[in-house]
């Protein structure tokens, strides 16, 4: 690259204590930022100094002072957050950053508070509170399920609603069912363990128990739902990309007086065996309908590790490719069991 095309851009992160957030331990962050952008990066006193092309120099500077927002509110800063950031400054959307940070969602039993860390979760959040009837649809790791669990707890707790409801779709997902020991409920449980484990990191396991032998909260089948009227319960639907459409309509008709709902899932995960998928049909037919929202998330609100984000958006890039190759040769795309 020619020197023409080099150029410098400096960042204040104006005190010791946000800088340290920024550069986060052994600078792991700053690297990941220089490895992304191919630029390199020099600290001078509370100061960040960048230097490469003009292009990566100018999203280096943007996602820094995203960066150093988010430290000046004592966010703790990591590797994910930094790879959001570059993702949101790709999109000038960067000045979003200052939304994340204001609120809890909800206090872990052990104390800890839960924020949303994308704007994505912001708004999907926002939507649970404003709304009857939510659709969360996205890909692992968006949090999509334990916000919902969050919400509901928080509901629960300020006594918006006197029950909590989980439910999930009892469909295989390339193992058997019926060669697990136990009744039904015994054979689902597995399917029902993230539920689980998120609902006792926010109560604790002796407040769990005791509401969960009271009926305060109720894990059950998709299957247990029929016949049954919900009133004044917050529920939840998980993975209900494996719900068929007529197991959709059952479940959103449930709804009582004071009840709300959420639906999650991921629409490229269905296990139905070429069947339509409940999730896809009702997001089409129900977006728009007053009290019903909508919420897509995408690879950028993946809050594990950022090489998740990396591994969805790759599976994403290749399903695109592979409708257009279909389309291009005339055929229409199928959907093959476990996309």
């Amino acid at each position: 690259m020619s020197n023409k095309n080099r150029t410098t851009q400096t960042v204040d992160a104006k005190s010791v204590d946000r800088l340290s957030r920024v550069l986060g331990a052994f600078d792991e962050n700053l690297g990941y930022l220089m490895r992304e952008l191919d630029i390199i990066a020099f600290v001078e006193g509370v100061k960040i100094r960048l230097e490469g092309s003009q292009e990566a120099v100018a999203l280096g500077a943007k996602a820094l002072n995203a960066l150093v927002k988010l430290a000046d509110k004592g966010e703790e800063i990591d590797e994910g957050r930094t790879a959001y950031c570059i993702e949101l400054a790709k999109e000038g959307r960067e000045e979003e950053i200052s939304s994340l940070g204001e609120g809890v969602v909800a206090i872990t039993a052990r104390g800890k508070q839960i924020k949303c860390k994308t704007v994505g979760q912001k708004a999907y959040v926002e939507a649970i509170k404003k709304n009857t009837v939510v659709f969360g649809v996205g890909p692992a790791g968006t949090g999509k399920t334990y916000l919902a669990v969050c919400m509901a707890v928080a509901a629960y707790k300020s006594k918006q609603a006197d029950k909590i409801i989980l439910t999930r779709p009892a469909v295989e997902a390339g193992e058997k069912l019926g060669f697990l020991p136990g009744d039904l409920q015994e054979k689902v449980d597995p399917y029902l363990r993230p539920l689980y484990d998120a609902l006792q990191e926010l109560l604790g396991l002796e407040t769990y128990a005791k509401l969960m032998e009271r009926g305060a909260i109720e894990v059950a089948p998709l299957a247990y739902m029929r016949g049954r009227t919900l009133s004044n319960a917050f529920i939840i639907l998980d993975e209900a990309q494996n719900a068929t459409k007529e197991q959709m309509k059952m479940f959103l008709t449930r709804m009582g007086e004071g009840s709300k709902t959420v639906v999650t899932g991921d629409i490229t995960q269905v296990d139905l065996d070429g069947k339509i998928s409940g999730l896809v049909h009702a997001t089409e037919i129900l977006d728009g309908v007053e009290g019903i929202a909508v919420c897509r998330l995408t690879a950028k609100d993946v809050v594990r590790h950022p090489l998740v984000m990396r591994i969805v958006r790759a599976y994403e890039q290749a399903a695109e490719k592979e409708a257009e190759a279909s389309k291009a040769n005339g055929r229409p795309r199928t959907s093959k069991k476990g996309e």
